[in-house]
């Protein structure tokens, strides 16, 4: 039989009082107690003395109380104190009872003269026979005896038998300044994030069980086994934590529970662990298996002051460590803080080990102190409790003081601040997905050892120049100040700004204290996650497999969004306008604008809105809308709308812009702080921000005259991903938003896991749009649930990504945690909450299942939509053209006019009276004319205000000054001065087609009764803004029903310059043209380009006009138009020539017609003259689309003896307008067009050859083959 100690030690009297309770009244004691105490069997006293061979032998309690005896003598270094079994009981206890032994009687106490009787023990009175007397009352000055009962007794019976071990202790004093300074570091991180913190004996009890792996020894213990001395090693470490507890009664009790199996867990599962067994010991809750199997013990006296202490070692145990208190050395306690900084004192705390000296020495336990002081002081110790515990930041370390001067390190203090400033954001803790758990832990340029600082430092003042309020701050305070601006969950981008007064506007605010939300905004923020996640939700669980690009894992970007509107609201803003691509826009659409659940549902459902019948329509992610916000902790209330978008990334960003500007515009409050009241908020992702070169150029816009819209909010739902593509094959810069810096925006990246941080940001963003009238970004670091679409699998290309996405909370639920584990909301609020907004969706989408269904036909066509109105007047009065053209000389007193210029004003004012005006000065005419209307023309293009060809001069510069003049401006009031309310916008425009066309495109949304125009340097440049052709011009009607006339002025005409410098791809529109989409045209006289123009701006159609303009026809002597061509007549769609309107010419002898457009024309004209064939007539169609048959027809009917038809074109066989009208002429005429023939150049993939004779060949065959007998 082994001399085993009993496996509860020290906690033995718990166990015996438990025991006692459970005997009385099972239910007084917890119920996982239960099982071990049915069956229980307290042994009576082992006494060692008794012991034979090793065999101990057991003695039942004394039958009748002992007579009184002087105190025991001193026990004998061999002799053994009994165990708790044979303390006497209390004298209110019942005896207790050994199951194999026969019931045993109470002991007396010594102190007592005589044991109490039967009735005595019952009525808790002390008394003889039975007769209660009173008590005698010792004298004052008499010593007074205790008994000591239970636990005292326990605790009394245990110190004695602890005698038993032969102990030593071991001291060391080890430094606790980096204990002090990593905690400090710990703490303030997991306040912000999950709660909670770590105290210095986690810390101490970790490395304690790290040390004891490399000293396995100091887990052992002593045990007599067959007589014979044995040390035991366990299997685990099994750390005791000594525990002191407070009685109901006052009384302090002290129990040591084992953390199990320590030595196999992590730092994390180690606090978990630590945390658990003091918790379950404040609440009683403890079992029998916590008090069981200690093999090491930890005791921290030091929390009541004791510096250094030898604690008593149990049996069973082979070590008991003792932590002292954390002070500084005594001789330093009297010296104020700032001496001890600067002396680099730091506390000290001090160890100790007393240990079974039978099987451990002391040089062993010298070295575990020494290891564990080791491990305090290590990098490497920190390092894996900081990646343990997610701090994503690099710990302080352990480092000797630099004896560098005061005045030296000042200066590195400063460094140390710029470079926060500087690269802070590169220690941000940002990524919510933490897949890079090394990523700038650290930067040298933030590291305190690179400017010659270290942890000594830490304490010291040094003058700081008024950072953070402050003329001098203690190092540590720079750093707290630091790192919760520049490195937690928000890192921000702001020194490339080259303005100073914005930057220390960002300063102050960033570095200043930020309030914590109140409780109701905490509440509505996790309101608004509660929408985002459970509308996805219901979508995923209705609408299984649909596609609806979900916004699952960046949920906080509606709390987001939803601050920007709040705080647009709160500086009482007109609008929010919104543009964004499909991802998370359903969510948006139902949680932002507002848009009905009701309708979401019933496009899953393919109920198609009757408003909507018409078109091809689109998919519902691509659908816009519009509602008003309301404050819901203020009183504003704000317009919201959101643009509808294709699905080609970033293709809105210039179109929102656009519209934002038409909105500003009409509104008139102009460039003042009052002004820009119509704020652009634009999403993105985060490889389309850095893929899509429009969104380079839509930034290059910001804070252009012409395009400004006074600071766009730009939020990236940055996923880190691109459908299948990672961040380091979609962007060779550092963050998807370093395109931004080009103008000088701040750039907040920020942890879309913290939904706070992102409120702050949205709102310190608006602010700053409005103070400064510049862009903001705000990057959302977030993530993307499920694939691309909701049928894709993500797996297969990024399996590490989803592995930890997989097992990840969502946003919703770690908020939740966080706002319940601070104490700002119940579980049950939390929970009522997200079943509310779960309820409203059920009922909503009941609703629309019982709705009727109606029967799927294909789309009709919109072009019935918008009729061209009859007999619609264009023509101007001749007083009008005269006003226009008096306008060019009526130049400010002083102003010099170009020598060059000035001939061309005076020759305008001179057609005005006399005609022959020329291209140039008839579109000024329609212009003007729209001004003196109450009209707001809007022209804007490369070189647009001269003109690529020198023929426009639509402002006059001031050859000394510089300063311009608008003749067209003038016609903004009547001859009396009376405003019209007319304007006119002319800009140059940045080099770009993409973004310059989608923006004026955007405009004609915004504003719709403006005549907007674009005027392409050359034509040929339009296809760099060919997806805002084919997604927004040519089918924007037709998909979301959003009208717009903007006016696409293209310069086209072969003419030998080249490939590039020739077609405005005719081909092309005519081929996106269907359902009258837009109109396209290619007039050949100014006085019909004039009516084209007044047409499309009086005749209340929304729908673009694409005008292919002249370049060398600008010059044309032949191609100019009298003034009765604009006072008399309309715009004509079939031109005949003048030779046969005149009534000059014979129909009858016409036997070949030419049908032509363009410039050709004249060209054709001239060879017609010239080899005087008046049997062939040229018919001009002015416009290409709608083809306008009725009057063609009429055209060519008045020609009867026509033997064949051509179409005559310049550009080659597979472009310009053939392709189209091959096809679709012998259809719609067909009575006039079968077999009609093609002259042009043959099939070519480029427009035209790169050699000016090669052209001019070209152009003579064409004519040759026209007038071939």
């Amino acid at each position: 039989m082994s001399s085993s100690p009993s496996p509860f030690g020290q906690n033995e009297w718990l166990v015996e009082e438990m025991y006692r309770k459970f005997r009385e009244d099972p239910s007084s004691v917890d119920p996982s107690w239960h099982e071990f105490l049915v069956d229980y069997n307290p042994e009576p006293t082992t006494d060692s003395s008794a012991s034979e061979n090793g065999q101990q032998t057991r003695t039942a309690a004394p039958k009748a109380p002992p007579e009184p005896a002087p105190a025991p003598a001193p026990k004998t270094p061999d002799s053994k104190t009994p165990d708790s079994k044979s303390q006497a009981p209390k004298q209110d206890s019942k005896p207790q009872e050994s199951k194999p032994q026969a019931k045993a009687k109470p002991a007396e106490s010594k102190s007592s003269t005589k044991p109490a009787d039967a009735k005595s023990e019952k009525s808790g009175k002390s008394g003889t026979n039975g007769a209660a007397k009173p008590a005698a009352q010792p004298a004052d000055d008499s010593d007074q005896n205790q008994v000591l009962r239970g636990a005292a007794a326990a605790v009394a019976k245990n110190m004695s038998a602890s005698l038993d071990v032969p102990t030593a202790t071991s001291v060391r004093a080890i430094p606790a300044k980096l204990m002090i300074d990593n905690r400090v570091v710990i703490n303030n991180h997991l306040k912000r994030t999950r709660g909670g913190k770590i105290s210095f004996t986690h810390l101490i009890g970790y490395a304690i069980v790290a040390a004891v792996k490399k000293f396995p020894n100091m887990n052992r213990h002593f045990a007599e086994v067959d007589g014979k001395p044995n040390a035991v090693t366990p299997a685990h470490t099994n750390l005791g934590l000594a525990i002191d507890l407070q009685g109901k009664d006052g009384n302090r009790q002290l129990v040591v529970a084992a953390i199990k199996k320590a030595d196999t867990m992590r730092f994390g599962q180690f606090i978990a662990a630590y945390e658990d067994i003091v918790r379950r010991a404040r609440d009683g809750k403890l079992t029998a298996e916590d008090f069981s199997g200690v093999t090491i013990s930890l005791t921290n006296p030091g929390t009541i002051g004791t510096v250094h202490s030898v604690p008593r070692l149990m049996r069973g145990q082979g070590a008991i460590i003792g932590v002292g208190a954390m002070e500084y050395p005594a001789e330093f306690q009297g010296a104020s803080e700032e001496r001890i900084a600067d002396l680099g004192i730091g506390k000290l705390i001090t160890l100790t080990s007393t240990y079974d000296h039978r099987i451990i020495q002391g040089a062993e336990s010298g070295d575990f102190l020494r290891t564990v002081h080791q491990l305090l002081l290590s990098d490497d110790f920190f390092d894996e409790i900081f990646r343990e515990l997610g701090i994503p930041y690099e710990p302080v370390r352990w480092r000797t003081d630099n004896p560098d001067s005061i005045e030296d390190k000042n200066a590195r203090v400063i460094e140390l601040i710029a470079a926060y400033r500087n690269r802070g954001h590169l220690m941000a803790d940002i990524d919510p997905l933490r897949l890079d758990s090394n990523r700038f832990r650290s930067h040298p340029d933030l590291d305190v050892l690179t400017h010659g600082l270290t942890l000594w430092d830490l304490d010291r003042e040094f003058k700081v120049n008024g950072f953070a309020g402050a003329e001098r701050k203690k190092l540590r305070d720079v750093l707290a100040v630091l790192r919760d601006a520049y490195c937690r969950h928000i890192g921000v981008e702001y020194t490339h700004i080259l303005e100073p007064e914005q930057q220390q506007w960002l300063q102050e605010r960033i570095e200043g204290k930020h309030e914590k939300p109140t409780v109701a905004q905490q509440k509505y923020i996790l309101s608004r996650l509660n929408a985002a996640e459970a509308f996805e939700t219901f979508l995923q669980t209705k609408y299984v497999g649909q596609k609806r690009f979900s916004l699952e894992g960046a949920e906080t970007v509606i709390p987001a969004m939803d601050a920007v509107i709040d705080q647009c609201a709160e500086h009482a803003l007109d609008e929010v306008v919104i543009g964004m691509p499909h991802r998370g826009r359903l969510n948006v659409l139902a949680n932002i604008v507002g848009k009905p659940y009701s309708q979401i549902f019933s496009e899953f459902e393919g109920n198609l809105n009757p408003s909507q019948a018409h078109g091809s329509g689109d998919v519902k992610y691509h659908l816009g809308s519009s509602g008003t916000y309301l404050q819901m902790f203020g009183d504003n209330d704000i317009t919201v709308s959101l643009t509808a978008n294709p699905s080609h990334l970033e293709a809105v960003d210039p179109v929102m812009e656009g519209l934002v500007r038409a909105k500003q515009d009409l509104l008139d409050k102009g460039d003042t702080e009052d002004g820009y009241t119509v704020v652009p908020l634009m999403l993105h992702g985060d490889a389309a921000f850095a893929g899509q070169g429009v969104v380079a150029e839509t930034l290059n816009l910001a804070l252009l005259r012409g395009y400004r819209t006074g600071g766009t909010i730009h939020l990236i739902v940055n996923n880190q991903i691109g459908f299948t593509t990672s961040p380091a094959a979609a962007k060779s810069s550092e963050y998807c938003t370093d395109v931004a810096k080009m103008i000088g925006a701040p750039i907040f990246h920020v942890n879309g896991d913290d939904p706070e941080a992102a409120v702050w940001v949205s709102r310190l963003a608006v602010d700053f749009r409005q103070k400064f009238k510049k862009d903001v970004v705000i990057d959302l670091l977030c993530y993307r649930r499920r694939g691309h679409n909701e049928g894709d699998d993500p797996s297969m290309t990024q399996p590490s990504m989803y592995d930890v996405i997989d097992t990840k909370r969502g946003v919703r639920k770690s908020y939740t945690e966080a706002l319940i584990g601070r104490g700002d909301i119940s579980m049950k609020e939390a929970e009522d909450a997200l079943r509310d907004y779960q309820g409203q969706l059920e009922q909503v989408f009941n609703e629309v299942r019982e709705l009727e269904k109606h029967e799927i036909e294909p789309s009709e066509s919109v072009e019935a939509d918008q009729q061209i109105p009859a007999k619609l007047a264009t023509a101007v009065d001749k007083s009008l053209l005269a006003r226009i053209g008096d306008a060019h000389l009526a130049v400010p007193e002083g102003f010099t006019v170009h020598p060059r210029v000035k001939p061309v004003l005076e020759k305008r004012r001179e057609m005005a009276y006399e005609g022959k005006v020329d291209w140039a000065f008839a579109e000024l005419l329609a212009l003007g004319t729209m001004i003196s209307e109450g009209k707001l023309v809007r022209l804007s293009g490369q070189d647009t205000r001269r003109g690529t060809f020198t023929q426009r001069h639509s402002v006059v510069i001031d050859r000394k000054t510089g300063k311009e003049f608008t003749p067209l401006q003038l016609l903004a009031t009547d001859s009396d001065g009376n405003p019209t309310g007319g304007k006119f916008l002319v800009y140059d425009s940045p080099l770009s087609e993409f973004a310059a066309v989608g923006f004026e495109y955007g405009y004609s949304v915004g504003n719709p009764d403006a005549m907007v125009l674009w005027e392409a340097q050359f034509g040929d440049f339009i296809n760099g803004a060919q997806s805002i052709i084919d997604e927004f011009i040519s089918s924007g009607e037709a998909k979301w029903g959003q009208l717009s006339d903007v006016v696409l002025l293209l310069p086209h005409g072969h003419e030998g310059q080249g490939p590039d410098h020739t077609s405005g791809r005719i081909e092309r529109f005519l081929q996106l043209w269907a359902e009258g989409s837009m109109t396209i045209a290619l007039p050949s006289t100014p006085a019909n380009y004039f009516h084209l123009l007044r047409r499309h701006s009086l005749d209340g159609i929304q729908r673009p006009l694409i005008v292919f303009t002249p370049k060398s026809m600008l010059r044309n002597k032949a191609a100019v138009s009298d003034i009765r061509d604009f006072t008399e007549q309309k715009f004509r769609s079939v031109l005949e020539e003048p030779t046969y309107t005149d009534g000059d010419g014979d129909r009858n002898k016409v036997t070949r017609i030419l049908l032509t457009s363009g410039k050709i024309y004249y060209e054709l004209v001239a060879r017609k003259n010239k080899e005087s064939r008046d049997d062939v007539a040229i018919v001009r169609i002015e416009q290409l689309a709608p083809l306008p048959k009725r009057r063609l027809a009429e055209t060519l009917d008045k020609y009867p003896n026509v033997e064949e038809k051509f179409w005559v074109q310049e550009e080659p066989a597979n472009q310009g307008a053939w392709p189209t009208f091959g096809l679709t002429l012998p259809e719609m005429l067909p009575d006039h067009f079968t077999g009609i023939k093609r002259i042009s150049r043959r099939a070519m993939s480029a427009p035209s050859s790169g050699s000016s004779k090669v052209h001019a060949v070209e152009q003579q065959e064409i004519l040759d083959e026209a007038f071939a007998p």
